[in-house]
Order: structure tokens, then C-alpha cells, then sequence
């Protein structure tokens, strides 16, 4: 029940943040303990769907408000109540939240505070000329950069992963001039060499001019404006805008000053079922430490399904746990569209698996995704699998081809978390139709696990 005059607050269940793994875990609590009283606090009315900020800025949604993800909007959601205010400490022996104008009370806390931009060492001097950004989810952050961008012309992105890439095409689409700057291979943390010049040589056809293999060794300026790039060798980019998609790292103030402990790269430490040493403290999503699912290793893998998976764990396991699994780790499942082709990877890449001294064996097939491949709107569709050379167990994938290779990666994903072998994926059973696949007698994935076992005996 909520005070009026005093802004106190008394509920059962807290969540502090409302992004993708905010709102999931409310959800799921709600379904879990539907007597309970749940409660989401968040700084503002409206904020952004992470992973399509990119699409703001080009043609595909081409504004801010297309974009937005409002906190509520259906039946259950709008049970829940929200407060939107500013989180400005978190007690946990008095089991008390304190905002800018509400003091809230609670029986169980759920971290879900999600990230903020990281800025290297070499641009923490130039962060705040005018014309440098960071990728901020904010919706006025986003607004501003827009804006901002609307009479400029020569823009720089620095960072060659998702949103690097995403945010360059989609600049491109709008008439812009635009230099990708990275030290390595576009989309080179997961994608191995051989797939990332398949997207390379897309981007460039797209207009994008790359910058690879020269780190960006800071920004030049005058007057308080940024004027373009130097690169390691020495290299001078001009540009009107910079803009820095260089990662995210947890957003974790609030708990570090609460008490919390932090894991290796800041996040909240969480056992399998995202609690925190307090038992009725949680964390999900971005702000929470996580693990490789292949490796055990900590991981500074950031995504919104990831997010999505730990928040339906926390939501389920407040009161008492059902089940004895709770997240195993992230198998880094990622995908995106440049141009009209899809790029898609989960689990290990071979250069990742080299590096952990996996000893590992890949294979790849190519073949068209309808059949016959005279169909009017057929294309190429590449799969590689990567597994452990004795067991034959997937640990890796990576696919190309049209808008269902976001899905087939699902299909590789799941063989990941399930552990399957390549002897699993060679006798499985796919529905198949002219129209809508490849050819049951060249299904991708099982001919690509047919070649794993082939180089695997060689």
C-alpha cells in the first residue's frame, strides 16, 4: 500500500529497473506467487528496446518512438505496480529502498539494473566533447543522439561488434559517410576469420569504409569538438561525430554501496538461481555476474535473452526453489542482419576454442535454402558446427544465410545447452517443404555434423 502523503511503500516483491530482464522477472514472479504484491521502480516513463536502437537511427524504424518499450501494456503487466523515480540507496539489513521521493519496504529484492556504455582508458579525456557519444538505452540519451546527428555527415563508429555494425549500416542507409574503426575482424568475437569476411565484404558493398586492424589510439579535438581519429600507426580520421561502441559493463553502484559482492568484470555475484549471499536479494541481466555455459569461466557476454533466461530463473525461485537447475551459464547466442543476410553464432568460435585449449573439430556446409534452389526467392545458407573431437558433444555454431538462420541458430543453440553430440544432429528428424527449407537430403546442420565426424577420423 502506498502513502500518498509520505511516498512510503510497502511491497512484497521489489525489482529496481525495468528493462527486458525487469520486466520478465516481475512477470514471472507474479505467475509464481499471484498473492503477492510486486513492485517495479525505474527513473523513467518509457525507455528503449536495447537491441533495436541501432534501427533508430537508419531506415529500418527510422524514430526514437518506434523504438520505445513502455512498462506495462497488457493485462497481467499493468497488476503490477510501478513507481517511477530515481533508486538512490539500497539497505539491506532494514530491507529498505530509498528514491529521490519514495521510501520503499520489501520482503524479497531483485537487482535488475542492467548496463552502462564502457569507455577505454584511451577516451576517458574526450568523453564529454560534445560531438563523441556513447550508445546510452536511455530514451532521451537515444533522443539526443539522433537529433544530434541529423545535419552531420562524416560519423566515425568505434567497435566492430553487433551494435558497432548495426549502427554503421544502418548510418549508411540514411546518406551518411561512415568509417568502422576496429583492431580486428568485423563481428570478430564471434565469428571465426572465415564467416567475418563474408561480412565484411557486405558492409563494404553497403558504403561503410573500414579502419581494421588498427585500434583507435584516441581522439583529436580542438575547441571542445572532437575532430576525428588517430590510429595506432599513426593515421588521422576526419570526422563530424564519433561515436563509441566499444561494450557495456554492468551497472552495479547501487550494490557495490549496499554491500553486494561483485564478481570478476563488476557484476552482482549470483549462484545458479541469481541470488546473491542474501538470500532474498537477486540479481538478472546485465548487471549480474555470469559464466560461460562451455568453460565455467566468468563471462562478460551482455544480451537480452540471456537476461530474459535469468530473470524467469529469479521470478521462480523467490519463496522456494522448484527445481534443482537453475542457469548454467551463457552460451553467447547472438544474431543480426546486414544487408539482407543474417549473421548468427552461439557457443565457442575455432579461435576461441584454441585459446581455451579445447580440443575441438569443425565442419561446415554450404547449400540453398529452398529446393530446388531455382525457387524465385532461394539463397545460400552456410552452417559450421565446432564440437570436442572425442565426444563429438556441439560446442559451437555459426550460420549465414536469409531471415530463417535466426532461428536455425535456435536449433544450435538448444543442441549446446542440451549437449548434444554431432551423432544427435546427423539423425534428426526436420520438417521440410519446398517453399520454406533446404532439401531434407542436404539439411545444413545435419550435413555440417556429417563433416565434423568426417574430420574428426582423419
Amino acid at each position: 500500500m502506498k502513502n500518498k502523503k509520505t511516498n512510503i511503500v510497502t511491497t512484497d516483491i521489489l525489482i529496481i529497473g525495468a528493462g527486458p530482464a525487469g520486466m520478465v522477472a516481475a512477470m514471472t514472479a507474479m505467475q509464481h506467487n499471484p498473492n503477492k504484491q510486486i513492485t517495479v521502480i525505474r527513473s523513467y516513463e518509457k525507455s528503449q528496446v536495447p537491441c533495436g536502437i541501432p534501427y533508430v537511427f537508419g531506415t529500418t524504424l527510422g524514430s526514437v518512438e518506434k523504438n520505445a518499450m513502455a512498462c506495462g501494456g497488457n493485462p497481467a503487466a499493468d497488476k503490477i505496480e510501478k513507481i517511477i523515480d530515481t533508486v538512490t540507496g539500497v539497505d539491506i539489513e532494514k530491507k529498505m529502498v530509498t528514491a529521490l521521493n519514495h521510501s520503499i519496504n520489501f520482503d524479497k529484492l531483485i537487482f535488475a539494473t542492467g548496463s552502462i556504455p564502457f569507455v577505454h582508458k584511451n577516451f576517458q579525456d574526450t568523453i564529454n566533447l560534445d560531438n563523441v557519444f556513447t550508445i546510452r538505452k536511455e530514451y532521451h540519451e537515444v533522443e539526443k543522439l539522433k537529433n544530434y546527428l541529423e545535419n552531420r555527415q562524416k560519423i566515425i563508429v568505434i567497435g566492430a561488434g553487433f551494435i558497432g555494425v548495426e549502427m554503421a549500416t544502418e548510418l549508411i542507409s540514411k546518406g551518411k559517410e561512415v568509417i568502422l574503426v576496429s583492431g580486428g575482424h568485423v563481428l570478430a568475437d564471434s565469428f571465426d576469420e572465415d564467416m567475418a569476411l563474408k561480412a565484411e565484404e557486405i558492409v563494404k558493398n553497403l558504403g561503410v569504409k573500414l579502419a581494421l586492424g588498427q585500434h583507435a589510439n584516441h581522439i583529436t579535438h580542438k575547441d571542445e569538438m572532437a575532430t576525428g581519429v588517430e590510429l595506432c600507426d599513426g593515421t588521422t580520421l576526419d570526422a563530424d561525430v564519433i561515436i563509441l561502441a566499444t561494450g557495456y559493463e554492468p551497472n552495479t553502484r547501487l550494490a557495490a554501496e549496499a554491500g553486494l559482492k561483485l564478481a570478476r568484470y563488476k557484476g552482482i555475484w549470483v549462484d545458479e538461481y541469481m541470488r546473491t549471499r542474501n538470500k532474498d536479494i537477486f540479481a538478472v541481466g546485465d548487471c549480474c555476474g555470469r559464466r560461460d555455459f562451455i568453460t565455467r569461466d566468468p563471462s562478460k557476454v551482455m544480451l537480452a535473452s540471456t537476461s530474459a533466461s535469468e530473470a524467469r530463473i529469479a521470478g521462480g525461485s523467490l519463496y522456494k526453489l522448484e527445481h534443482l537447475k537453475g542457469f548454467d551459464g551463457t552460451i553467447a547466442i547472438f544474431s543480426t542482419m546486414i544487408g539482407d543476410r543474417v549473421f548468427a553464432s552461439a557457443g565457442v568460435t575455432e579461435q576461441r576454442a584454441t585459446d581455451e585449449n579445447i580440443d575441438y573439430v569443425s565442419g561446415f556446409f554450404e547449400s540453398m535454402n529452398r529446393h530446388p534452389g531455382t525457387i524465385p526467392d532461394a539463397s545460400k545458407q552456410s552452417v559450421k558446427l565446432i564440437a570436442m573431437r572425442s565426444s563429438g558433444q556441439i560446442i559451437g555454431g555459426q550460420v549465414i544465410g536469409d531471415k530463417e538462420a535466426g532461428e536455425i541458430i535456435n536449433i544450435l543453440g538448444l543442441a549446446i545447452e542440451s549437449k548434444l553430440t554431432v551423432h544427435s544432429l546427423i539423425s534428426l528428424q526436420v520438417a521440410t517443404q519446398p517453399l520454406l527449407t533446404s532439401a531434407p537430403t542436404t539439411y545444413p546442420i545435419v550435413m555440417a555434423a556429417q563433416a565434423v565426424l568426417a574430420n574428426s577420423q582423419r
